[in-house]
């Protein structure tokens, strides 16, 4: 009897012990899964960030199956408030995640800093320029404890787009947050664009919702004949509020991303970031299942060949879509067609 007692409570022992790791039996072949935490904070809730979040959850999922492991994903979104982005990366430290993924330049930096002599790997999603901010030593040896994807814009191309719609426009709107990294390079390339074709231009800026919107108002005072948006996600944020502004007074915008478009822009231009996304939950699975260092892992950037438009503002602005997709097409890989709504689905 004495020998069967303690039989059971050695089984009842080494099962506990295999509990307390923190893997998984899959019941079909009784083989411990592995688990990686995986703690992602988004900067804002907006159409092109939270596309890439999605993508992200839905790639890990698909690697998971594939690897046999499992992505137990942490998520959360502060929001632009910097106080609570911090909290919510000391939540991360606290419970041990095994990487962080920072969704845009702010949440990156924030965990950066906050990873700093610690063993915890660090992928970012959507930074436009990542050395610039320092980040990374540079795009192919990032040289430390992060990594990730970055949505740089080829600001000439979306120009050139701009002036092939109309070759008679006279006056530029500049609409942008002058706190957002993004969008630093991105509108000084586009003021060098325009200074040397002899064109003039307005600045137009704010960092709230009700500043914005008085800035698209003023941009339609000043005249202007189209507005250029980088990828800002302060503007981005505010576009379905400010996007009849503008198409009322037939003023294309022209913006560095889909999702602008999809807000109700005029056309957008830039990244595919459902690409980013997924290529962004890669880089997660090579560091964690494969084992890869960030320090050596190059920063991924990609094609920015895609003009998304809008079509019901195109025609509102009496645009004739056939001829305007004509025309871009030397400027970029494909064309792409999109209504005004909140959120992608049912549209991608």
């Amino acid at each position: 009897m004495k020998k069967i007692i303690a039989l059971i409570l050695s089984t009842l022992f080494i099962l506990g012990t295999l509990t307390a790791c923190g893997t998984k039996t899959d019941d079909n072949n009784s083989s411990a899964t592995k688990t990686y935490k995986v703690g992602i904070c988004n900067y804002v809730d907006d159409a092109s960030l939270n596309q890439i979040v999605d993508n992200i959850k839905s790639q890990l999922a698909a690697i998971g199956k594939e690897k046999g492991v499992e992505f137990d994903i942490s998520y959360d979104n502060c929001n632009a408030d910097s106080n609570v982005m911090n909290q919510i990366i000391s939540n991360f430290i606290a419970d041990e995640v095994d990487l962080m993924v920072g969704v845009a330049t702010p949440v990156a930096m924030a965990m950066q800093s906050a990873t700093e002599g610690k063993d915890i790997p660090v992928v970012f999603s959507a930074v436009t320029d990542p050395v610039s901010v320092n980040l990374v030593d540079s795009l192919e040896a990032p040289g430390s404890n992060i990594t990730g994807t970055s949505d740089y814009l080829n600001t000439n191309a979306i120009m050139d787009i701009m002036f092939e719609t109309d070759k008679d426009i006279k006056k530029v709107g500049l609409l942008y947050d002058v706190g957002q990294d993004s969008s630093t390079a991105a509108i000084n390339d586009a003021k060098a664009y325009l200074d040397k074709k002899g064109v003039a231009y307005v600045e137009r800026t704010g960092t709230t919702a009700d500043e914005v919107t008085l800035a698209a108002q003023a941009l339609v005072t000043d005249g202007v004949d189209a507005v250029f948006t980088p990828t800002d996600n302060t503007i981005m944020k505010s576009e379905l509020a400010i996007y009849e502004t503008f198409a009322k007074a037939g003023i294309p915008h022209y913006a560095g991303a889909d999702s602008f478009a999809l807000n109700g822009a005029f056309l957008g231009f830039g990244v595919d970031y459902i690409n980013l996304g997924k290529e962004t939950a890669n880089m997660v699975a090579e560091i964690l299942v494969d084992g890869k260092a960030p320090a050596d892992m190059a920063v991924r950037t990609f094609d920015n060949g895609t003009a998304t438009i809008n079509t019901d503002i195109c025609a509102q602005l009496g645009f004739n879509y056939d001829e305007i997709a004509k025309a871009i097409e030397p400027h970029c890989t494909k064309v792409e067609k999109i209504k005004t709504a909140e959120t992608f689905e049912g549209q991608k």
